[in-house]
């Protein structure tokens, strides 16, 4: 029989240059305790960390659409919250026609709205694509970190960006008023194949992995579609 661990085990994870970047945490009680974040190549080794992750809220899609569609009720309510100008950040969630298509020109084909920006974010995308099961959206969320940083502003909007300097320092305070001690990860080197940015990102998804393992994530949309291989299409918060 496996022991209990003391503690919960949760993480922020964001994609990266080099891979997915992680920021794992334990939650004992009401203290969390990040530890040293890290960069792994591969999703696969990113659901399969051990310790299991208790809750880990990840930057990206988990469902996908199965008709290709600009826009859906998820990325619209989520940018309402976000607000202007950081609701830039929400990206749209391509169908998996688009993301199985072999060539850049047959998934414009498919998704016309489709930027390059869009398509350079395909690697992150496919991968999760063949990687997530909806057994993984048990412990597994996927959350946005704009909109995790809005809600540690109290549901007010951010006018900075997470690009700039004072954008940094912004979220680092609202980091620090809800979760002592994590902001102080974003001053640390960041590991070999991520930079500050990314760590910015997947501190904030601390947040939100603090409020899945205790129950009180909302979805967005409330009543979620379900794509074809039973995932939900969804962001929380």
């Amino acid at each position: 029989m496996m022991k209990q661990l003391p503690y919960q085990w949760i993480a922020g994870i964001t994609p990266c240059p080099k891979g997915w970047l992680i920021v794992p945490a334990r939650l004992a009680g009401v203290t969390v305790i990040v530890e040293d974040c890290m960069v792994v190549k591969t999703l696969f080794e990113v659901v399969d960390f051990r310790p299991k992750f208790d809750a880990a809220a990840i930057n990206i899609p988990m469902g996908f659409r199965d008709h290709p569609e600009r826009d859906g009720e998820c990325e619209l309510e989520v940018r309402a919250m976000v607000g202007w100008p950081r609701r830039i950040a929400v990206r749209s969630i391509p169908s998996r026609a688009a993301l199985q298509a072999t060539t850049k020109s047959e998934a414009r084909a498919i998704e016309p709205w489709l930027t390059n920006d869009d398509l350079r974010r395909f690697r992150w995308l496919r991968e999760a694509e063949r990687t997530f099961q909806p057994f993984h959206q048990r412990n597994f969320f996927s959350a946005n970190p704009e909109l995790s940083y809005t809600l540690l502003n109290d549901d007010i909007p951010l006018k900075s960006s997470p690009y700039h300097q004072d954008g940094v320092i912004e979220r680092m305070h609202l980091i620090r008023n809800k979760l002592p001690g994590v902001e102080e990860i974003i001053q640390r080197t960041p590991p070999t194949g991520a930079g500050q940015f990314h760590v910015v990102q997947a501190a904030g998804l601390l947040w939100t992995a603090r409020r899945a393992v205790g129950r009180a994530i909302s979805r967005l949309p409330v009543d979620p579609s379900w794509d074809a291989n039973g995932l939900r299409v969804e962001l929380v918060r």
